[in-house]
């Protein structure tokens, strides 16, 4: 691994490291895309669009369950790929071991509250009489797969800092295809409906969990999740929750937003919910893109960043910065070009469709920035500035998106201009995240070479 890690992460030419990094990540992000679109997809084809309305009412409590893997995934691949760069392994151990049991703990403790608050959190993320039984099908079952979701979060992100990004890739391809392949099989050939998607995808995130602790527990990773090895103290707790609290407060607050505007939009109908969660799903085929490559930079950066190469670390993100951008604007077209096609394959109710499609084409309108913002969120994580990325997390989805979703829905109150927050929001966050990503530049890179 050491080997591996010198080559390229120190010494491969930049446009390779950064490609041999982002593309396991990319195809990671898109088989959790295609993942998504198939629940969604095959759910459609029951004709029942109340089932599909549940199933993007009970995404937000999915989402905050993701979050708590990012919160020990970002946070544990950061520290590790710093300490790795200084050369401290027996450190990396440790902080994967803790990673591993603290998210699991979390992850049996939260299946638990679910089943016994089913239906005040059914209530709570949006679900009405005409959702609310199929909403508690859904995440009463998918409460059973918390634990293996959040520990298969957690390693998807921490094995990449240890130079495996094709294992990371594995372990999401692996959960994610048995997924697709069960779903049709569940929903439509079982006739279990949304109870079908929901064990399907427990089925796939236990895949993806076992798969790593089979790589982890193997003589090919540095990582432990051995008990000997789970250590608080050191700065390994603080380290992690220093850049994870930050990274999963976005999912949390992404989490918390749908739950605000599905609320709000059920002003409008269980049509219009409907039409959102699949205009937000066509979204995301941009926005995973360039999660995948944001997070598959960060190891690198992080590495760069505690090896104290400045030139290096500046190298990898102009060029990061510029394929990003490109890949942006690439996207948004298809996207935009492609909605009517893409709303239809899952909705075929005409008046959720008409929201679909209108809400994805507005959705789509912040595509091309998308990227920079996502590169400058984990090259600020790659250095461990807990105060920049505390900032920038808990503004795009929360102190900036919340406001402007209360203020658009109270002046104009159409549904147009409450898909509308999203892009303004995003717009500012890219201003925002520029700031941010100069002020850290000048508070923590004073100590690196030039």
């Amino acid at each position: 691994m050491a080997d591996k890690t010198t080559e390229i992460f120190k010494d491969a030419p930049v446009p390779k490291a950064v490609i041999v990094n982002i593309i396991p990540s990319i195809i990671s992000m898109i088989m959790v895309l295609v993942y998504n679109l198939a629940d969604t997809f095959f759910i459609g084809q029951t004709r029942n669009a109340y089932m599909v309305a549940a199933v993007s009412v009970a995404t937000p409590a999915f989402l905050f369950f993701m979050a708590v893997g990012m919160l020990f995934g970002i946070g544990g691949t950061s520290l590790t790929s710093r300490m790795l760069g200084e050369g401290n392994n027996a450190k990396a151990k440790k902080i994967s071991s803790f990673c591993f049991w603290t998210g699991l703990v979390i992850g049996v403790v939260s299946m638990f509250l679910i089943w016994i608050f089913l239906k005040p959190v059914c209530t709570m993320i949006g679900a009405d009489a005409e959702t609310m039984e199929y909403t508690q099908q859904y995440l009463k079952i998918v409460a059973i797969g918390i634990p293996f979701l959040i520990v298969s979060n957690i390693f998807s992100n921490i094995i990449r800092a240890e130079g495996k990004a094709q294992i990371a890739m594995m372990g999401m391809i692996i959960g994610n295809i048995l997924n697709i392949v069960l779903d049709p099989i569940m929903i439509l050939g079982f006739h279990w409906n949304v109870a079908g998607a929901a064990i399907a995808t427990i089925i796939g995130n236990i895949a993806s969990a076992v798969f790593y602790f089979i790589h982890l527990i193997s003589k090919n990773s540095i990582l432990s999740i051995r008990p000997s090895d789970y250590q608080v103290k050191n700065g390994i707790a603080v380290g992690v929750f220093a850049i994870g609290v930050p990274a999963s407060l976005n999912s949390i607050l992404m989490s918390t937003s749908n739950i605000v505007v599905n609320n709000l939009m059920l002003q409008h109908g269980n049509m219009a919910v409907a039409g959102l969660g699949v205009a937000m799903k066509v979204n995301m085929i941009v926005v995973m893109l360039l999660i995948g490559l944001g997070t598959g930079i960060q190891p690198l950066l992080g590495y760069c960043f505690g090896a104290g190469n400045r030139k290096r670390y500046m190298e990898v993100l102009r060029f990061s910065l510029l394929l990003a951008f490109c890949l942006s604007l690439v996207m948004t077209v298809i996207c935009y070009a492609g909605a009517a096609p893409l709303v239809s394959a899952f909705l075929e109710d005409k008046d959720a469709f008409s929201y679909g499609m209108k809400f994805a084409r507005i959705y789509i309108y912040s595509g091309p920035i998308m990227g920079i913002l996502f590169v400058l969120i984990n090259a600020i994580q790659s250095t461990g500035a807990a105060l920049p990325a505390l900032i920038l997390s808990i503004s795009r989805q929360g102190l900036l998106y919340l406001p402007i979703l209360t203020i658009f829905n109270k002046v104009f109150h159409s549904p147009e201009t409450l898909a509308g927050a999203q892009p303004v929001t995003d717009y500012l966050s890219v201003c925002l995240a520029v700031v941010l990503f100069f002020v850290t530049y000048k508070t923590y890179f004073k100590h690196m070479k030039n």
